[in-house]
């Protein structure tokens, strides 16, 4: 181990005198902060104007809920003018107020846990979600006045929809609206956030990582392998440069911290700091970690079957993609946390730790058995990569002039 540190205090020093990684280190926050600033300026004086205004919102309801809309609206914060309205749903077509809403809740739309919304096309962007807070009281008005039955129970337990209102009677359920599920948390930042942050430190040290395939085949590139391993074992050398990357990560993740949470907290209203440092923020970043040893296993034992990184032959270049695999599941898990492409996706060594960042972002109770399993599949697959890469490692480090196809890499790993 003593060794292995030698080797990552290593390539900490030589990236850190790279003048392509210190630019890159900070460019990269930059440009981030650029983009934001520009789409302020081109988004003109009257997109400013919009987050300034006010939601004038008129309730229609006849279950003494009105006074509780008041409540939540001034702890909330919200801005909304709550104003009681005798319009009936069926006298409404459009909103042509600006910053105008209408709800109408009565008995029939908490039985149906669908409560009708008429928002006009100026609207605040924030308000469906804040429509979210008022599940929670609506729920316990439901339950008070159920005799709990285990149908009732059953009906309690569905969340409570706001529906963009249309022209259909009162018994009738909407066929073509595009809905809104808000299901009760009083807090969405408190999963978001840390979710975020983890998915950050995850994606900033894989692809930090992924520059060990360089590092490998530069040192056979260079011939300067055979001296360094005549000092230390390949297993050091190998795991040298995996903790060294792995440093190099959280450098970089310190970086993004450091420029972008202050420009991020002056910019807007989101509670991050008192989100961010909370016990499920631990295990999140644990998920990250996880999934950096698994991918960086992988690259340092290819990395050292290349003689050159320009030249990469179709299975190298294949393993380089791996990391991005992730990607392709994000649209599906997002959309059903809780359907089995994502349960799949959970279990599958590649695509596990973020699929499961994003589950456990999104859902209200989190399926232990699943977690642990996928926690299991990713410290499994780490434990056997590292087998592989280190028998994959120890020859082909040495190996000089060309790249390991297919069949000798299988030959190593045979031996």
């Amino acid at each position: 181990m003593h060794n292995s540190l030698k080797v990552a205090r290593w390539e900490l020093k030589r990236n850190l005198k790279n003048k392509t990684f210190i630019i890159g280190l900070f460019i990269t926050p930059a440009i981030f902060i650029l983009f934001f600033v520009l789409g302020s300026l081109f988004s003109g004086s009257d997109d400013n104007a919009d987050t300034d205004e006010n939601m004038t919102v008129y309730v229609n309801e006849n279950i003494g809920f009105f006074e509780e809309i008041e409540t939540i609206n001034s702890e909330q914060n919200f801005g909304w003018d709550v104003q009681r309205t005798d319009t009936l749903k069926s006298e409404i077509t459009e909103v042509n107020e600006p910053y105008t809403a209408y709800l109408f809740i009565n008995e029939q739309s908490l039985e149906e846990n669908r409560i009708a919304t008429y928002t006009s096309e100026e609207a605040d962007p924030l308000f469906p979600g804040q429509l979210q807070a008022l599940t929670a009281p609506l729920q316990m008005i439901k339950a008070e006045a159920s005799g709990l039955s285990q149908q009732e129970i059953n009906q309690l337990l569905e969340p409570i929809t706001f529906v963009e209102g249309t022209d259909q009677g009162e018994g009738e359920t909407p066929s073509s609206i595009e809905e809104n599920s808000l299901i009760g948390l009083e807090n969405p930042w408190e999963t978001i956030i840390p979710g975020l942050f983890a998915g950050i430190i995850m994606l900033s040290i894989t692809f930090t990582g992924m520059a060990i395939f360089q590092s490998a085949s530069q040192e056979k590139k260079d011939k300067i392998a055979e001296i360094i391993l005549s000092s230390l074992t390949p297993s050091e050398l190998m795991q040298g440069k995996i903790i060294g990357y792995f440093l190099l990560g959280l450098i970089q993740v310190a970086v993004f911290i450091v420029i972008l949470l202050p420009f991020t907290i002056w910019q807007t209203d989101i509670p991050i700091v008192e989100n961010l440092l909370v016990p499920r923020t631990i295990f999140f970043v644990l998920i990250a970690l996880l999934s950096y040893l698994m991918f960086a296993s992988i690259f340092v034992g290819v990395g050292a079957t290349m003689s050159d990184i320009s030249s990469a032959g179709n299975l190298q270049g294949l393993v380089m993609m791996l990391p991005f695999l992730q990607f392709a599941v994000i649209g599906p898990v997002i959309s059903n946390p809780e359907g089995i492409f994502a349960t799949v996706s959970t279990y599958i060594s590649f695509t596990a730790p973020l699929t499961l960042l994003i589950r456990l972002t999104l859902l209200d109770s989190w399926p232990w058995m699943e977690i642990i399993i996928s926690i299991a599949v990713i410290a499994l697959s780490i434990y056997i990569f590292m087998k592989l890469a280190g028998k994959i490692f120890k020859v082909g480090i040495l190996l000089y002039g060309k790249n390991a196809t297919p069949k000798e890499i299988w030959k190593w790993i045979r031996m």
